[in-house]
């Protein structure tokens, strides 16, 4: 039965928050049961989706292309004779590539927790205000020292940017909703290499002005940009995305009964270790950072040293910024493109593995062909790879984890495991013309192949057997029966 909002807010709200007396119990029984008999009209609930989009989705993309700006802008700036000006030495900058990647790993996971206790607007409002001012005294530094401090910094404060803004998306979003808007939000990564060039290119001719380096006015103007972000955040991402102030009532009622609808996949409000013990022997966790890790070798080794790459074909510093713009912009719009295709077929592993074909092709073209222009094509063919990879096995593992608490663990976790890779790609991208980073960085996505073949294979196999416990072929022996291992939640793959 579809449902007008208008002809039916008054029953269903009664229906939502009445409570019998004396069983507390009955009352989430009753009102998820009663949700689950409301078919809400498409139309209407196309324009909510709509209007979400158009209020949160612009302020989480800015957000996050802030923050992937001020953190790999250090790729950008290499170009520009900040390593000399401070001194620093190719060791030294390698290290102070990798070093933001301690901070950031060991500082995901508590930050993706504590978001629901500490509210989602004050946590992001914070780490975003902090970062932003990191980045700002970046561009006043004068040795090695103070650019390890401030990657320290940078990298602690940033580390709850992503996965709280990925747990905020599944607050407002269905499962089958969620790979396109986490596409939106990882895009940003690809755009902020357009952006973060360009942004170079124009603010390295700022070099001598008010007597600092260019490569300083990068991490000031960067810095404040950021800033304007924590205030966008403040007024524009309530804590309950359900009572959203741009909302009509109607609406209000609809991401209600949305919410009661997808109680299973959302879970209790309040804290369990149990589910901390669960979510940290789960296979899914160890297939899914596995994948996270391989991909984001390229992700942060491709990213950071893109210009440097392409400085080492030949071309001076202002063109290496320069060409890295058409290559994001590529790898943003083939990101979005898959993700919405994802979205459609509910199909994650089949995806993940036909890109990252493409950046397996562009390494061996990048590794074989001396040709310039044959090179410059390659990193079009790891840009498809780069950033789909990352943001569909982001999507992945929000779609089949739940209740809330045993997700924002996972995420936290599996990005942490990513992340490591960060350090990893300081190392491997040292010296041009980097073959071992690159040859690195193809063995990464001959792991990622097999371990996203595995993980479909696991999940397939979990729901064969869901299935045989559902029709009484089998009897249910399993550890985890609660929140994704309830046999009537199906695991997408």
């Amino acid at each position: 039965m579809v449902v007008n909002p208008n002809h039916e807010a008054v029953a269903m709200e009664r229906t939502l928050s009445v409570q019998k007396e004396g069983d507390p119990d009955m009352t989430q029984e009753t009102s998820t049961g009663e949700a689950l008999d409301v078919e809400l009209d498409p139309a209407m609930e196309q324009r909510l989706l709509m209007k979400l989009d158009l209020a949160f989705v612009p302020i989480i993309m800015l957000t996050y292309l802030s923050c992937f700006l001020d953190r790999s802008n250090i790729g950008n700036v290499k170009v520009a004779n900040m390593p000399e000006d401070i001194h620093a030495s190719d060791s030294q900058f390698s290290t102070a590539v990798s070093i933001f990647y301690v901070t950031y790993v060991l500082f995901e996971s508590p930050w993706a927790v504590l978001m629901k206790k500490l509210t989602p607007r004050n946590i992001l409002t914070g780490l975003c205000i902090v970062w932003s001012l990191t980045t700002v005294f970046t561009g006043f530094i004068e040795s090695v020292g103070s650019l390890y401090a401030t990657r320290l910094i940078l990298g602690a404060c940033e580390a709850g940017l992503f996965p709280c803004l990925n747990l905020y998306l599944t607050m407002v979003y269905r499962r089958e909703e969620q790979a396109k808007r986490v596409s939106y939000l990882l895009s940003c990564a690809a755009i902020s290499g357009a952006v973060g060039g360009l942004l170079a290119y124009a603010l390295l001719h700022m070099d001598g002005v008010a007597g600092k380096a260019g490569w300083r006015w990068v991490y000031i103007i960067e810095g404040i940009f950021s800033a304007l972000c924590a205030i966008l955040i403040w007024f524009g991402l309530p804590n309950n995305p359900a009572e959203a102030y741009f909302l009509t009532e109607e609406e209000k009622w609809m991401m209600r009964v949305r919410n009661e609808q997808c109680r299973k996949y959302m879970g209790s409000e309040e804290f369990s270790w149990k589910e901390m013990r669960i979510a940290l022997s789960d296979p899914k966790l160890f297939f899914s950072g596995l994948i996270q890790f391989c991909q984001d070798i390229l992700l942060y080794g491709f990213s950071t040293f893109l210009p440097t790459i392409l400085k080492g074909m030949g071309y001076n510093s202002l063109m290496s910024n320069v060409l890295t713009v058409p290559v994001y912009i590529w790898a943003a719009l083939v990101f979005i493109a898959v993700a919405f295709c994802s979205d459609r077929y509910s199909k994650f592993a089949s995806f993940i593995f036909a890109t990252n074909i493409f950046g397996i092709i562009g390494y061996i073209l990048l590794l074989v062909v001396s040709n310039k222009a044959v090179q410059y094509f390659a990193t079009f063919l790891i840009g498809i790879a780069t950033y789909t990879g990352v943001g569909l096995n982001v999507a992945w593992i929000n779609v089949n984890v739940a209740p809330q608490y045993r997700r924002a663990l996972e995420i936290g976790l599996q990005q942490t495991m990513g992340n490591c890779a960060g350090i990893v790609a300081g190392q491997i991208y040292r010296k041009s013309p980097y073959v071992l980073g690159n040859s690195f960085s193809l063995g990464a996505l001959v792991v990622a192949q097999v371990a996203v073949a595995g993980f479909g294979y696991y999940l397939r196999r979990e729901n064969q057997v869901k299935e045989q416990i559902e029709n009484g072929e089998k009897e249910d022996t399993r550890r985890m029966q609660t929140g994704d291992g309830a046999v009537d939640f199906k695991y997408l793959y």
